[in-house]
């Protein structure tokens, strides 16, 4: 049987080329295709979500914005009993079947999301200025910083936004929504990587 893995494509292929044109700019825009991604539903500090913690290497977060991260995974805080765990160190089957076994007959859910969304990695020293375009968050770094993690919209399009580094984020849209905001956000950045601009 075929390997049908090598036939995915991400849903931002054909913008490649474009966001590709601009890394040498004081803001860049690139995708982070087929991440592993769990929906996790469960009773805060409940004996379930304790071992969800331990099979995640770290507690789930237990505030809005924050998270948790350990061995190539992050939990993302998206409200009082549910998170988002992203990850490049699992293949999705073998996440969900890990947090499954620990979620055990306990209340709760655990679902695979890893083509629900895709990840948009916008960096540089104006990365923040181009989300400032079009997102209600306060992004300044004296209320959003490393590691923090809303859902908010970025132009109309509903989002994950993480703040990764001091420069970084990385957006995480839904698949159908994801040419129009890679659309948006290069649009946003034109004013900065036109050539000639600082």
């Amino acid at each position: 049987m075929a390997d049908l893995a090598i036939l995915r494509e991400s849903p931002l292929v054909h913008l490649h080329e474009r966001m590709r044109a601009g890394h040498d700019r004081p803001v860049a825009l690139r995708e982070t295709a087929f991440l592993t991604m769990a929906s996790v539903r469960v009773r805060p500090g409940s004996a379930a979500a304790r071992r969800i913690g331990e099979v995640l290497g770290g507690p789930l977060p237990t505030a809005c914005g924050e998270t948790t991260a350990a061995g190539g995974r992050t939990a993302l805080w998206l409200g009082p009993d549910e998170w988002l765990v992203v990850s490049s160190a699992d293949e999705p089957a073998a996440l969900t079947a890990a947090l499954h076994e620990a979620l055990g007959g306990d209340p709760g859910s655990i679902v695979d999301v890893s083509a629900n969304r895709t990840v948009l990695e916008l960096s540089g020293a104006r990365a923040r200025a181009v989300l400032e375009k079009g997102c209600p968050v306060d992004l300044h770094p004296r209320r959003f910083t490393p590691g923090r993690a809303v859902t908010t919209t970025v132009g109309p399009v509903p989002v994950v936004l993480w703040q990764t580094a001091a420069t970084a984020y990385r957006l995480l849209p839904r698949s159908s929504f994801a040419d129009y905001l890679a659309r948006w956000l290069l649009d946003a950045m034109a004013e900065y990587t036109a050539p000639g601009e600082p």
